[in-house]
């Protein structure tokens, strides 16, 4: 029996006179009770079930539809002279008690308080369960009326619906190639959808290409997209990146890596509980969104871009009903990745007062979220400045580690320059004599030390537009005068540079491997004088990339 069925059993027997379930799954829910009320083992006393519907009036349980119930008072007066044991279903509630030209049918809710007593003192028990997609109760019945909640399917219920579906199509066309790890997979993709989205999402994966694989993850995780698409406080953001495409961090990779599929139910077997997130700190543009967008594509799951400031409202109680249907969304389809960038700017308004503390109730509901949480939402929350975050935030519990992104050492840069020049230089016409190799790396990293992985990416698209206005194919010059004309943010912002490493030197993790660490610096620095500068310019006192290399945050362990 699951907590469901025990809860409404226990209801029915106590007579409880209204129960609101809240569900768009009609049909699954109706199966569900009919099964409860016809089993003595459950229920005690079975019930004969009435449902009914404002297009036909109550229709009892051998199919025939009970005459003058069309009405919603003879619907109301049906059940009050009903004399045998029985359950009545009134789907649609939300629009039983409006008036046809709108607004609240008092009528009906007197009726319905009139009918109570009858409801609990009959001598064969009754009750009334209204079915709706939503929970608007009329504030007049809201002391009267039991919400319950109707849990979307288990993953056994849509394994189940997956079987049913193979089962079905055996002796046609379609080839299943599934081993258990990859069909567990395509089952927990689809954990967070109605049954019958399920079975969409299975149906176009088999009509795709006639068979039924583990790589049609991708698609079963489409399907799932609709469901935030209709949701205003996230997004679902469709990352086509790879984790090769981003350049070092070869220890946050490492770390992402041994947790894959760890909310698989095989990890159970080693007591693993799912992860619940990261903390990526550090330098501006250097790849911590980047990452958010890749650790999607390596895990096959859903990323779910959350910006706090949709949140907020300007009536009372509504912000705090907002972050909780934003995480009750998330939860709904999870296993995903929950996204929030720059997530201290997200809760600036903490403690200032100006906003009659909603800022503080919405920041402890999101805190005890992400501590007590029982279901696999990965949290990826980023953050430049660090200061900026409350302390509460980074203890341990709340995210399961934290990892600081420095400006990218020799090695890095090299791969960041290859991964780029490769996504672009692909037309020969293009490349002319321009040639990708060890050489061309090693000469481009030792001109960019101090440069972010951003930067990196507007050197060899500013490269690129100096050669498409003149027409002809790309040349080494192209980049080198780019990095020239070019100021990296190690400079322009040192100080801060400088105090984010202070902080993550002993509060977080490097995502970067010890071994580049040790031999982050080059012999070449960066020559960014263009003109000699004025007696005014003080440009010369910044301290160079080089002076900023001297040292490096984040604690350097290796995984």
């Amino acid at each position: 029996m699951t907590e469901f069925d025990k809860e409404l059993c226990d209801l029915l027997r106590a007579r409880f006179p209204y129960i609101h379930i809240t569900t768009y799954e009609e049909d699954r829910i109706i199966n569900e009770i009919n099964r409860i009320v016809t089993t003595p083992e459950l229920i005690h006393t079975v019930r004969n079930v009435h449902i009914w519907k404002s297009s036909e009036g109550f229709r009892n349980q051998d199919g025939m539809i009970e005459e003058n119930t069309y009405e919603k008072i003879s619907a109301i007066n049906f059940i009050r002279d009903y004399n045998q044991p029985g359950l009545f279903i009134l789907l649609d509630f939300h629009t039983f008690c409006e008036k046809c030209n709108g607004g609240v049918d008092y009528n009906i809710i007197r009726s319905f308080k009139d009918l109570m007593p009858n409801l609990k003192q009959s001598i064969e028990p009754k009750n009334v369960i209204f079915i709706s997609s939503n929970n608007e109760i009329p504030d007049d019945l809201k002391k009267d009326v039991t919400i319950m909640d109707f849990d979307l399917p288990t993953a056994d219920e849509i394994e189940e619906v997956l079987n049913n579906m193979i089962e079905s199509n055996a002796g046609t066309n379609l080839k299943v190639n599934l081993n258990e790890k990859e069909k567990e997979s395509l089952v927990k993709a689809a954990v967070g959808l109605t049954l019958q989205e399920a079975e969409n999402a299975y149906a176009r994966a088999m009509v795709n290409d006639g068979c039924l694989n583990g790589g049609d993850v991708d698609l079963v995780l489409k399907e799932k997209s609709q469901v935030i698409k209709k949701n205003d406080l996230l997004e679902y953001i469709d990352s086509t990146v790879n984790i090769d495409d981003v350049g070092g961090l070869e220890n946050l990779k490492k770390w992402l890596k041994i947790r894959d599929k760890s909310w698989l139910d095989s990890a159970k077997k080693y007591g693993l509980p799912s992860p619940k997130g990261v903390l990526l700190t550090g330098v501006p543009g250097c790849g911590k969104s980047l990452i958010a967008k890749a650790i999607s594509s390596m895990w096959h799951l859903p990323l779910l871009r959350f910006d706090v400031s949709k949140v907020f409202n300007m009536y009372v109680g509504n912000s705090e009903a907002n972050m909780r249907e934003a995480i009750k969304t998330a939860e709904a389809i999870s296993p995903c990745i929950l996204w929030i960038d720059e997530i201290e700017k997200g809760f600036s308004g903490l403690g200032n007062g100006g906003d009659s503390g909603t800022s503080s109730r919405i920041f402890g509901t999101f805190l005890s979220w992400m501590q007590e949480k029982t279901k696999p939402v990965f949290v990826v929350a980023t953050a430049n400045n660090i200061s900026g975050l409350p302390s509460e935030m980074m203890r341990k519990g709340r995210f399961d580690e934290i990892f600081f992104i420095d400006l990218p050492t020799f090695n890095e840069r090299k791969q960041i320059f290859e991964v780029h020049l490769k996504s672009r230089l692909k037309h020969p016409d293009v490349i002319g004599d321009f040639e990708i190799n060890e050489e061309t790396l090693n000469h481009l990293s030792s001109l960019t030390e101090g440069f972010g992985g951003a930067e990196i990416e507007q050197l060899v698209i500013m490269g690129l537009f100096d050669a498409y206005a003149e027409e002809r194919s790309i040349k080494m010059s192209d980049f080198e005068n780019a990095i020239k004309n070019t100021i990296p943010l190690s400079v322009t912002q040192a100080e801060q540079i400088t105090s984010i490493r202070k902080w993550a030197d002993i509060r977080a993790v490097a995502a970067t491997t010890q071994d580049d660490m040790k031999n982050y610096k080059t012999n070449t620095s960066i020559d960014i004088s263009q003109d000699e500068p004025s007696d005014d310019d003080s440009s010369g006192d910044k301290p160079s990339p080089s002076d900023i290399y001297d040292s490096r945050g984040g604690r350097a362990l290796d995984f």
